[in-house]
This record gives structure tokens, sequence and C-alpha cells, in this order.
């Protein structure tokens, strides 16, 4: 599976157009010590304001790179590298644990292994890219797994990625066994999110014009608002779920048509979507998830794309916001952008010369 979906730590804003979820979230009936590994990136943040609303204290472990006053005088900070020095994690008992920043599987059995005499309950955010394949529709927990030819490697690759979090996993369980809850997010997006592959959709809307849409409006697709997989986490935590969830859209439900109408809706765009069939695309290289961000031709080993399983995670206590808000929240994130932002390309999505010459090349076959 492309490196290109993993979530990438990197800056996220908790001024972020935040949902009305956690502002009116009401207190947990038993207030937990929440440990977080990790907790200033994309997605910590989002666990972290969740956490606070619902009244748990709370301890981020990081090296103190990213945001290292994000969450000043609210929460106890500890510095540290879980490669080099978990010294700061040597004293102190915790009911639980969020890793959000397991990549390398020696790193989670060093942290785990010293944690697991003094926390109860240690959840471990994977991937859905740990899966070996997508070729089945409907595909659960139990389809098989990615595995590495050498188990050893530890540099993350487009290659590794998935291999390395399927023993990621298994160091986890194997550090705190049947303590241990496991969540495999798909593509996660919304606000904060540092790779522009979501927000290319609703910013090149927004914008009008004749727009590049991959091969059909009926294409699935999957993914996940942050702030959902968020409430997601910390009502596991509360519940004290073990477990392995699939944390993505329900199976079946989005489509590229969905999505794409959606926002034109919110954005109010004259926006004219031109779909062009896949085969065209790939003969102008023009790439899936990266050019055309979210979408993946559901054939071969990817026939069962936008189609996983998450009814075990909705029957645990998943539940989604409008898709129409995570696009209208996007939108309003990006305004936040400084200028030169604004104005750079965006990091995901077909540069606007490419597509207006494979749309140029589209119509010219049309007559």
């Amino acid at each position: 599976m492309p490196i290109s979906r993993r979530t990438l730590l990197s800056t996220s804003l908790a001024l972020a157009a935040g949902s009305q979820w956690s502002l009116h979230a009401r207190q947990a009936a038993r207030p937990l010590r929440i440990l977080i590994i990790g907790g200033t990136g994309f997605l910590g943040p989002h666990v972290v304001d969740r956490a606070l609303a619902r009244g748990h204290s709370l301890t981020l472990f990081n090296r103190g790179r990213t945001n290292p006053t994000l969450f000043a005088g609210k929460v106890e900070q500890l510095r540290g590298d879980r490669k080099t020095d978990v010294s700061a994690l040597e004293r102190g008992a915790w009911d639980a644990v969020i890793d959000t920043s397991a990549y390398i599987p020696a790193d989670v059995t060093r942290v785990a292994t010293l944690l697991a005499p003094r926390v109860k309950h240690y959840q471990i955010i994977s991937s859905i890219s740990v899966y070996a394949n997508f070729s089945k529709p409907g595909m659960d927990e139990t389809h098989p797994l990615a595995q590495l030819t050498d188990p050893t490697v530890d540099k993350v690759t487009g290659e590794t990625y998935g291999g390395l979090k399927a023993l990621c996993e298994q160091a986890a369980e194997k550090a705190l066994p049947g303590r241990t809850l496991v969540i495999r997010p798909g593509l996660i997006v919304g606000p904060g999110d540092p790779t522009d592959r979501f927000t290319y959709w609703p910013v090149r809307v927004s914008k009008g014009g004749d727009v590049l849409a991959p091969n059909s409006p009926d294409d699935r697709v999957q993914c996940i608002d942050v702030r959902d997989l968020a409430h997601f986490m910390v009502h596991t935590l509360e519940q004290n779920t073990t477990g392995i969830f699939n944390a993505d859209a329900p199976a079946g439900s989005l489509t590229m048509g969905r999505l794409l109408e959606t926002c034109r809706s919110v954005s109010k765009s004259d926006a004219r979507l031109v779909w062009v069939p896949t085969d065209f695309l790939e003969q102008h290289k023009v790439r899936p998830w990266s050019d055309m961000p979210v979408w993946i031709p559901a054939r071969g080993d990817e026939a069962g794309q936008g189609q996983i399983s998450t009814a075990r995670a909705q029957a645990a206590g998943l539940t989604y916001r409008p898709l129409a808000e995570t696009v209208a929240d996007t939108l309003a994130w990006v305004r936040t952008w400084p200028k030169a932002r604004q104005d750079a390309p965006l990091k995901a999505g077909i540069t606007p010369d490419r597509e207006a010459e494979t749309l140029a090349a589209w119509k010219a076959t049309r007559g």
C-alpha cells in the first residue's frame, strides 16, 4: 500500500473549526488518567480536545518538536523520544494509553513493555494499510495482513508501511495481552489535515469551472472525519473496549459523485464535473490517490476499495457527522491559512496546468 495513504504527522490547529460535539460534550461518568504518545500532530489535538471535554486528565509524551506549546497549562507534558529516551515514562501510572505514533515495532515494544505494569489499557492507532490487499468487497478485520520479507526492517516506505503497522499491533498485544485496542483508520480527513488529500476536492470544486473527476460518480471511496475518529477513540477508552476495529466510512456509503456534489453544494460553486474514464487517465499519467486524491480504481487487488466493513466499529460506538459538515469545516479551516500557504500549490491533487491539458485531450476525443 503506498505510503501516501498514511496520514503524516505535521502541524494541526487547535483553533480549527471544531465540532459542536466537542464544545458541548457531556463529561464522562468516570474521569480517566490518559497518556498520549504523540498528541500534537493532526489527529492528536482532536483527541486531546475531546478527552478534555469529557473531563479526563491527560499527559502527553513527545519530542516537543511539533506545536510544543499547543496545550500549555492544560495537560501534563513529558519530553522524550520513544526511540532513544523513554526515561520520562519510568514513573507514573495511567488508566489508559493512546499511541498515535506507532510506526516501528521495536519502538512500540520499548514503550508498551515499560508501561505494562502501570497501565490498564493500551490503544494503538494502526491503519487499514495493514491488509495484504483490498481484493474482497466487504472485507472485515479478519482479512489477511501484509507480511514483510524482512520483519527486522526499520525504515518506513511505501512497501514496508503496512507490514510494519501490522507488526506494531502484534507488539502491543504481546506486551499487554488482553488489554489492547487496535484501531485501523482509513483516510483521515478534515480540519488540520497536513496532506491536502481530501482538502484538494473542496478547494478545487469551490473554484468552479470544468473539474477533472475520476472515472465515474458511482465509484466508491472511504474516509473518516478526524473528529469522528477522535470521538470513537475516547469512547472506546471509556468503555474499556479491546479488540480490533476498522474505522472508516460505512462500507459502500460514499461515492466520488456524492463527495464532489457535496463540495459543489457547500461551496455554492458553478463547477462542472467532467468524468473521465480510468483508462484515459492512465494513458495521460493521471495517477489515482495522488493526482486524483481519495480515489483508487476498484479492480484487481483494489476491487474492494470503498467497501471495507466498519460494522464492528459502528456496533462499538463509531458515529458519523454529515459529509457536508466535514466539507464546510475544511473550507473554513483553509481560509485561516496564511496567505503564502493559500497561494502555494496544494500538496495533493493534479496541478491546474495538467488538469487543463487532460481535459482538453479528453474533449478532443469527444469531438
